[in-house]
């Protein structure tokens, strides 16, 4: 799931001339997601954020405000987004809900695309610990993450992707996360002009020793209501390891002006 909202934008890209134009977008995508995640309790997790980003033909910054309800959580364990960072196997649980931990990101069009070669952009992310540690709703401690995404353009309406990146993980007293790589790799397809079909897998390490790391498979549907990309969105999102959840939807949509 960590690389559900930031993969989803490949299906912007069909879009990508008209944001030229238009470069703000609003966007809100409540989802929630439900499984174990490698502990003893079936933990529900809701996820709303609401994010504002600005988009030249080059440069990409996205500010992202979430709020986290979650129930189940072993007392002790802590989320960074929508699954889980630090595990404890503790029978005690406790539902929360406040703040999530916001994001900031900013992604450069180093290389563009040009015949068979790709568009080279690194990126760069801040998570800041604004969730509540106490909570559980996040760690308390920052995270930085730099990485490399690649986009292509098959034909007019095939659009492939992929991202893998390094995040340096801030540790919560008493627990000892380690740092990981992150990855994602999909594809948008542009049905129609208005319909966009997106297929995508992300993964990442495990933040803590003993336990699997998250690794998703997601399909998304995009409907452009208007020709700036503004319309809404459809996602499923089906967790592959035991450091997933099981199953989670969102809808949820931007506008673009």
């Amino acid at each position: 799931m960590r690389g559900v909202r930031e993969g989803l934008l490949g299906a912007v890209l069909v879009s990508q001339s008209a944001w030229a134009a238009h470069p703000w977008t609003i966007g809100n995508v409540p989802s929630y997601y439900q499984g174990r995640f490698g502990t003893p309790r079936t933990i529900g997790i809701f996820y709303d954020p609401t994010y504002v980003q600005y988009k030249t033909p080059r440069m990409r910054l996205k500010l992202t405000i979430p709020y986290i309800a979650v129930s189940n959580l072993p007392a002790g364990a802590k989320l960074t987004n929508a699954t889980l960072s630090a595990h404890t196997q503790s029978t005690h649980t406790i539902t929360a809900r406040g703040l999530g931990d916001m994001w900031l990101a900013g992604h450069f069009t180093a290389i563009p695309e040009r015949g068979l070669r790709p568009a080279l952009v690194p990126y760069a992310k801040v998570k800041f610990g604004t969730a509540s540690a106490a909570k559980g709703l996040g760690t308390g401690r920052n995270d930085y993450e730099v990485g490399l995404g690649l986009d292509t353009t098959i034909g007019v309406n095939v659009f492939p992707f992929a991202h893998v990146g390094y995040r340096f993980v801030g540790s919560p007293p008493g627990q000892r996360l380690r740092n990981i790589a992150t990855y994602d790799a999909g594809v948008s397809i542009a049905a129609t002009p208005r319909n966009v079909i997106t297929a995508m897998y992300a993964g990442s390490q495990s933040e803590q020793v003993g336990y699997a790391g998250p690794s998703d498979a997601i399909l998304a549907w995009n409907y452009n209501v208007t020709a700036a990309g503004s319309g809404f969105q459809v996602y499923i999102d089906k967790g592959l390891s035991k450091g997933s959840a099981n199953l989670g939807a969102g809808v949820g949509g931007q506008v673009v002006f």
